[in-house]
Order: C-alpha cells, then structure tokens, then sequence
C-alpha cells in the first residue's frame, strides 16, 4: 500500500512538472546560451562582428552588427533588445529567414534603454514559431573593443573583412 501512494504522489509531481510554466515545449531543449564578449564572435554555423559608423551628432551614430550564418544549420535568426532591470524588450530584426549575411543597425542611443542585445538562432520555421533557439549569443552593450568609422565604405570594408576572417576557409561558410 505504501509503495503505491509513493508511484501514485511520484506521477502527480511529474505530470505537475510538464504541466508548470516554463516547462520544456514537447521536444526541445532549452537553448544554448552564450556570453559575447568582445566585438567578433565565432561558433559553429555562425560568425558576426560589430562596428560603428559615426554621424555628425551622437544621435545620428549607428551601431552595426554582421551576422553571417551557415542556413543549413540556422535558417532563422532574430535580435531583440533588452533591458536585463526591468526585463523591457523590444525587437531589433523580427524572427528572419537567413540568407547567410545580415547586418542590423540600430541607434547607439538605443543600447542606453536596451543594453542586452540578444542574437537568436533558430534550426527551422517549428522553432521559430514556439520561440525555442537552438543558440543565444547575448551582448550587454557595445562591446568595449567595438572600432568606430568615419565612413559607411570603411564600416562595410572592415565588417566584411573581419567576418571572412572568422568564418575561415570553409566554403564561405562561418565555423
């Protein structure tokens, strides 16, 4: 009888568990998050850098990130921003199929309100859809070593300069 009660009370945990918020969606893990920490940043099936393209005001400065994904592995991808004290996000580029290059521009204003910039990549339309990534790779503002541009040309040069540096030799394709 007491090994009975204890199957029966271990069941209702577990169902209970499935059931609470947060639970994992039917099938799929939970993402694999990564601190980015400098202004280039390399995984397998991704590879971005960072750079700035100064304006004639501070308010006129864009901040432009590279993003350049294999679409084999990560055909989706979006950016949000976020303030980590209030939990305030917004969308820097809505959930998009890859192409394999994208550069999102934002206002270096913008990292004042949303500091946490989070590039979210996603293996199919499914994924998308139940908003589960398969990789999260999170910046807390500009990184420190990000290089400034007087000059779209130069910030276009150096970006894709330094992503081809960082995807390798491997067919055009990130690590």
């Amino acid at each position: 009888m007491l090994v009975g009660r204890f199957v029966l009370l271990a069941s209702l945990v577990l169902v209970g568990l499935a059931c609470a918020p947060g639970a994992v969606v039917l099938g799929a893990e939970a993402p694999r998050e990564v601190h980015g920490m400098s202004d280039a940043f390399a995984a397998p099936g991704v590879a971005m850098a960072w750079g700035v393209v100064r304006g004639a005001s501070e308010t006129a400065t864009v901040v432009v990130a590279r993003i350049v994904t294999d679409p084999a592995m990560y055909p989706w991808l979006a950016v949000t921003g976020g303030d980590p004290f209030t939990h305030r996000t917004g969308s820097l580029l809505a959930a998009t199929r890859s192409a394999g290059v994208i550069d999102v521009r934002s206002p270096r204003a913008q990292f004042a309100d949303l500091p946490r910039t989070e590039f979210r990549l996603y293996q199919s339309a499914a994924a998308v859809q139940q908003d589960v990534p398969a990789l999260v790779v999170f910046f807390l503002g500009v990184p420190d070593t990000t290089p400034e541009f007087a000059t779209e040309d130069k910030l276009q040069a150096y970006l894709g300069d330094r992503v081809a540096r960082l995807a390798g030799t491997g067919g055009g394709k990130p690590p």
